[in-house]
């Protein structure tokens, strides 16, 4: 026997032609709408006959296959202000672009561009030629190639140079680079031979010197951007390395990882290796990423000796690894800051980095003024704020937070994410705090609303 309820159940085209419904389905399209529509519906019914629920009324279940047709279309990707003072956040996008990048990548995916066409000779060119003169410039190396990101640049550098054969690192750099990632499922997966000298903590040049044989292609460092070790240790120097693989006839590959232009200590960090100081000691190729240090879109670039670069874009793997018109258009124009000396004022990760304690300081202060002035309490507390991404592990900077109380932190911080746009933040002694140093500034006002919304969801 049918349950009583379900004859109140309309039909799906009764359903599609709500009021509601009929107002809003030219956005999403009539077979999304059915689909949806039908989906419902088949849910409702199986509520009411296994759970005995009540049929919805006819306006209740419009009003739900419309949240389902938004929800449906609704983009996954959506902004998200940083307030956590992580400066390259990898799960929230890593660097931020400055607005000049911005609006070149905008212009080069609004219509045609002269990506692999020479305008000058009015015949077919090649795309990497619109980053390499400024990486040479930059770095000093003979040639640059790009590809999609730091893995795909190590992982193609082992495969045109050591395929099949041995490529000799220090087990102290067999590291993960995230994700689940590691340095040896790279090698791998690039068909060479990983050879491991030394111990987690100590390798010596003699390590090396003992490793090499008749099959071995090439010498490896990888940078170990993403954790330090202390204590008793002992590293062969990229120079010593160098040198060696020069004796040989070895090429030597350093993988730096992040990678950085500036020098790092000048902002009150330890040093991190530059990518021109490993061109300068002789690698044969560095690579490094575009969208961590840098401050640039996501990318994995080599630079090194011209002869080797040339195999390199030669290989099939190149075009299956190359990037787009849009990411080279943001790169070009990230690079360009560089160059004329203007990364510490143009490009937002290194003003954050660089972001003076007083003015921060000062934003805290007026973020709790506003707050303040309608009745939320908020103080203001130094605190420390990480470069993030993979990059100087350890290494904090001293900032000055926006710190609420009197509220569940973990709550408010759940209401915060899922506003529009999202904010994320961090918890310390069961505060939820904003570091002034990620949040952008015009991003000032939308925080303070999206703050007081989610506060006035939990009163």
């Amino acid at each position: 026997m049918s349950h009583p309820e379900l004859r109140k159940l309309p039909s799906v085209d009764r359903l599609l032609q709500q009021d509601a419904v009929v107002e809003a389905r030219g956005q999403f399209g009539h077979d999304l709408a059915v689909e949806t529509a039908r989906d419902l519906l088949d849910e409702t019914r199986a509520a009411i006959v296994g759970r005995d629920n009540p049929c919805p009324d006819s306006a209740e279940l419009a009003a739900a296959l419309l949240a389902r047709l938004h929800a449906a279309t609704r983009p996954t990707l959506q902004p998200v202000i940083n307030a956590s003072g992580v400066i390259i956040h990898t799960n929230l996008g890593r660097a931020p672009l400055s607005e000049d990048a911005q609006r070149a990548m905008l212009l080069a995916a609004e219509g045609y561009s002269n990506l692999e066409y020479d305008l000058a000779a009015g015949q077919r060119g090649s795309r990497y030629v619109h980053a390499v003169e400024l990486l040479r410039r930059l770095t000093g190396a003979e040639d640059a190639l790009v590809v999609n990101n730091n893995a795909a640049a190590v992982l193609l550098c082992l495969m045109a140079l050591a395929r099949g054969r041995e490529v000799i690192i220090s087990r102290g750099q067999l590291v993960e680079i995230g994700g689940g990632f590691r340095i040896p499922d790279v090698l791998q997966t690039s068909g060479a031979v990983l050879v491991e000298v030394g111990t987690t903590n100590r390798t010596h040049l003699s390590d090396y010197q003992d490793a090499i044989g008749p099959q071995t292609a090439a010498l490896l460092r990888v940078h170990s951007s993403n954790f330090r070790q202390i204590g008793f240790t002992a590293q062969v120097s990229l120079a010593e390395l160098v040198a060696l693989g020069q004796q040989h006839s070895l090429p030597v590959i350093d993988d730096l990882g992040s990678g950085t232009l500036l020098d790092t200590t000048r902002f009150g960090l330890v040093y991190e290796p530059r990518v021109q100081d490993s061109v300068q000691v002789g690698a044969t190729l560095v690579t490094f990423s575009g969208d961590k240090l840098l401050g640039g879109p996501q990318a994995g670039l080599i630079v090194g000796q011209a002869a080797v670069i040339a195999r390199l874009r030669q290989h099939p793997l190149t075009r299956a690894l190359r990037v787009d018109k849009t990411t080279l258009a943001g790169l070009a124009t990230t690079l360009g800051h560089y160059l004329r000396g203007q990364a510490e004022q143009q490009v937002p990760v290194w003003r954050m980095i660089g972001a003076r304690q007083s003015d921060l300081a000062a934003r805290a202060a007026g973020w709790a003024a506003h707050l303040a002035a309608v009745g939320v309490p908020a103080t203001v507390a130094d605190g420390q704020s990480t470069v993030g991404g993979g990059a100087l592990p350890g290494e904090t900077l001293p900032t000055c937070l926006l710190a609420l109380s009197g509220l569940p932190a973990d709550r408010l911080a759940a209401r915060l994410r899922a506003g529009q746009p999202a904010v994320v933040a961090r918890i310390v002694d069961d505060a939820l705090c904003f570091d002034p140093r990620t949040v952008l500034p015009e991003q000032d006002d939308l925080l303070l609303a999206a703050i007081l919304a989610a506060r006035q969801g939990l009163i």
